[in-house]
């Protein structure tokens, strides 16, 4: 393991039994700040899921209630999109039909940065990336953390196995908590066909993409879902407990 990892108490969410229904965004903020307490160092939370579920969503909203419940900004995200490798790097793999899948990634590097993350002491500065979806490459120090205590990653494979190489295994150990976000199949089609198509990419590409790799990836990722320490399916504002 990496560093001191926390150890959850998966059996109630912010103060609510697994029993109850549905949970609000202000629970979920409450479950992850009373986890953050018990911790040695920055508190990591992944959310994990397939492409088009939310996540990013769930992660900046998660964020914003946190700061908000402590009066402070002590929470920030760290998205793994950030590590995508960027588009000349594929095109010289021959490998960019293939983006968003696991081996399109630099895992070696999201793994230095959330150990480097979770090492460095708050009030020391950190920077980590974005990815630019106007530009479609990844952008270096999109993010700074600096006094934040609580860090929210969110992408595809947190939960994933090793893919030849790449080290995806690791990934959860450099993680104090794992939540995995759950959305239908249609829905995600539905989605990911809006995104690539706002994007700038045309519909016969689109349909494509989302068949032939987006879709199959989350069936890679689907079955990571038994993984998670918690798995929610979004409702709006308010998530629904699986």
């Amino acid at each position: 393991m990496i560093g001191n990892l926390c150890e959850p108490d998966v059996g109630r969410v912010g103060g609510m039994d697994r029993d109850d229904a549905e949970i609000s965004l202000d629970g979920l903020a409450r479950r992850v700040r009373a986890r953050a307490q018990g911790c040695d160092g920055r508190f990591v939370l992944g959310i994990a899921g397939p492409p088009g579920a939310g996540k990013s969503t769930l992660a900046g909203a998660l964020r914003d209630a946190v700061n908000g419940l402590a009066g402070d900004v002590v929470a920030e995200v760290a998205p793994m999109d950030g590590f995508h490798l960027s588009n000349a790097e594929l095109r010289i793999a021959g490998a960019s039909a293939r983006k968003g899948e696991p081996d399109t990634f630099d895992v070696a590097g999201y793994l230095a940065g959330l150990r480097e993350l979770r090492e460095t002491p708050a009030g020391e500065r950190v920077s980590w990336p974005l990815y630019d979806r106007e530009r479609h490459d990844p952008v270096p120090g999109g993010v700074l953390f600096d006094r934040h205590t609580i860090v929210i990653t969110e992408g595809n494979y947190l939960l994933l196995d090793d893919v030849g190489a790449a080290r995806w295994s690791v990934v959860r150990h450099c993680l104090d908590e794992v939540w995995y976000l759950d959305v239908p199949v249609e829905s995600l089609r539905n989605r990911l066909l809006h995104r690539h198509i706002s994007g700038g990419k045309s519909t016969g590409f689109a349909e494509t993409k989302v068949e032939r790799s987006d879709l199959m990836n989350a069936q890679l990722v689907a079955a990571t879902r038994d993984r998670a320490d918690l798995v929610l399916y979004s409702d709006g504002r308010r998530y629904r407990l699986a």
